[in-house]
């Protein structure tokens, strides 16, 4: 099946990430990674928080209108226009990693992915913050991104970019762990960047270069349809509204394309 996308924001972020739709404010929002901003929009006005370092992701919290924020050297929380330390990751990063995407589990953990920031060679881990602690729940990862968790709190979704593959995992909803890795999908045109899941377990998967965002089985993998785009580096989504629309981030860094690097929704219902 084949949706159609509209431009919601023509700004053109470096490379927009981390979208999120909020119910309870009617409030998008999203990050630009390389710029370190936080971006909001309610009640159509938009508003930036500068971090002053590399923002992989900003994750609203459910008892407040605040956010975890995943950046380079720690893990932050921002409420009331504060930003304060939560986690330091100098302990656990090298000093040329810094954090990707970032969701939160169903009881509340803090997943995150790590990504190299310069001209390294790709590596990085899958990592959880639960009670202060952090683990590493997937060593030897490449470039960590899309999160995701089946409805019945059984399957947890996992993009790897580099290894152009979207991973289904065993999931324990009471100590976080995930096991039993296996490949759901391989993608051979673009690469799996940023992911969610909607209402009937289907996952909806960013395509890095590969100007779309794919519709996939969370059962089988196959492939169930997909929204193209007028920007090349589709980098996330996110269900928005009820789940009727899905919101959409795309990177422009290094591209001159109209729409590259800018904002968009889709009606998937």
């Amino acid at each position: 099946m084949e949706y159609k996308a509209t431009v919601f924001d023509r700004q053109k972020y470096s490379l927009g990430e981390g979208p999120f739709y909020d119910e309870r404010f009617d409030r998008y929002s999203w990050v630009d990674i390389i710029k370190g901003r936080l971006w909001t929009l309610k009640d159509g006005k938009k508003e930036c928080l500068e971090l002053g370092q590399p923002l992989g992701a900003a994750i609203p919290v459910p008892d407040s209108d605040g956010f975890i924020l995943a950046a380079m050297d720690g893990i932050y929380s921002y409420k009331g226009g504060k930003t304060e330390l939560m986690v330091d990751l100098k302990p656990y990063f090298k000093p040329y990693w810094r954090c990707n995407d970032a969701k939160i589990d169903p009881r509340g953990r803090l997943f995150f992915g790590a990504s190299v920031n310069d001209d390294h060679p790709a590596e990085g881990a899958l990592f959880c913050l639960d009670n202060g602690k952090v683990r590493v729940l997937q060593p030897g990862t490449k470039i960590s991104n899309g999160m995701a968790w089946s409805s019945d709190l059984k399957s947890f979704f996992f993009s790897d970019s580099l290894e152009h593959a979207v991973f289904k995992y065993d999931y324990d909803v009471e100590t976080g762990n995930i096991s039993n890795r296996k490949v759901l999908f391989t993608v051979e045109s673009g690469v799996p960047d940023g992911l969610c899941i909607d209402a009937d377990d289907n996952l909806w998967v960013a395509l890095w270069g590969g100007h779309r965002v794919e519709k996939r089985s969370g059962t089988d993998g196959q492939k169930l349809g997909e929204i193209q785009l007028p920007a090349a580096h589709v980098s996330s989504c996110a269900p928005a509204e009820g789940g009727r629309t899905l919101f959409i981030t795309s990177s422009g860094e290094g591209l001159d394309g109209e729409y590259d690097g800018c904002l968009f929704t889709c009606n998937i219902r």
